[in-house]
């Protein structure tokens, strides 16, 4: 619950514009068809609700574990490890069988392999005695990499039938988020998020920076390993329910800090998942509406992260 007036009333204001923007993205061009309308596009703002919530509290904890507002999960490499797993697939199995087969049992697969990796990551590499978290940011960077150069070998010797058919699943998209897939997306993020808030307040005190936190009684060295964990599950199903959105999470919490100017987590977790629902569906609403489908959001989501990236960078060189 929201006790801050302040915060109250900005949360109602996003809660409120976020549910016209839903409710105008559903019924706006139905062309007398709203029954089919609603169908098609109400698979797509559940996928826009579950990846904002996805994005927006994995990036704003993981930006408070690393005291960096710079970073996102994806440094970790599970968007390049994603690119791996489909392209992997797509050459060993085959195109057409992928698209044709996309099992509830894949869906788990890949979120399992996603998170298990970076798990392993984390434990490897995150010692009690040392605050070495900055050496598995380095390790996640390095693995992505690696990643990609593995991905990048088999793209170039796949058949450019396979080729053109696995380029669908590496960008962003919310067109054919497959419903079956949704319910073990929901529970995997509502199990994250309730983590998260059962940890808010300690969230708060880690702001203060590692050695205040340890001072003031936090078990940092616990928090920091179960809240990536947790954080890269949220990630791995957010990618692997739509696919990669690099510059999603950023995009929202570097306009989440600067509105609300709150370091309460709970409330910008709240806060943050509105705002990320209505820059989804109001990306979704031009691409479909503005662009007829030229575009992709994704492509919005990197332009507009890239440019959000490079002012932040040169606002913080300037103070």
């Amino acid at each position: 619950m929201i006790k801050d007036k302040k915060i109250w009333i900005k949360a109602s204001s996003l809660f409120f514009a976020a549910l016209l923007m839903v409710i105008v993205y559903l019924t706006y061009n139905t062309y007398g068809n709203l029954d089919f309308a609603l169908s098609l596009r109400g698979k797509k703002v559940i996928g826009f609700v579950l990846v904002a919530i996805a994005s927006s509290v994995a990036t704003i904890s993981f930006q408070t574990l690393t005291n960096n507002r710079l970073l996102s999960p994806g440094i970790l490499g599970l968007d390049n490890l994603y690119v791996l797993i489909q392209t992997s697939l797509f050459f060993f199995i085959g195109g057409v069988k992928m698209l044709s087969q996309e099992s509830i049992y894949l869906f788990l697969g890949t979120i399992l392999i996603m998170t298990i990796l970076s798990t392993l990551i984390i434990v490897m590499f995150v010692r009690k005695e040392k605050n070495d978290l900055y050496e598995v940011l380095m390790i996640g960077i390095v693995s992505g990499t690696f990643f990609s150069s593995i991905s990048t070998f088999l793209q170039v010797i796949m058949n450019p039938n396979e080729y053109d058919m696995l380029q669908g699943k590496l960008f962003a998209s919310f067109n054919n988020v497959n419903t079956n897939h949704m319910i073990a997306a929901i529970i995997i993020i509502l199990v994250a998020c309730i983590y998260f808030l059962s940890i808010s307040s300690q969230l708060d005190v880690l702001t203060l920076g590692r050695d205040a936190a340890v001072n003031l009684g936090i078990n940092v060295h616990r928090i920091q390993i179960l809240s990536l964990v947790f954080i890269s599950m949220l990630t791995a199903t957010s990618t692997a329910l739509v696919g990669p959105t690099v510059f999603l999470g950023f995009i929202i919490s570097t306009i989440s800090y600067i509105f609300f100017g709150s370091f309460n987590h709970r409330n910008l977790f709240i806060c943050s998942s509105l705002l990320g629902i209505i820059l989804l569906v109001g990306g979704q609403f031009i691409v479909e509406q503005v662009f007829g489908f030229s575009t992709t959001i994704s492509v919005i989501i990197q332009f507009l992260g890239g440019v959000i990236f490079i002012g932040k960078i040169l606002r913080e060189r300037n103070v």
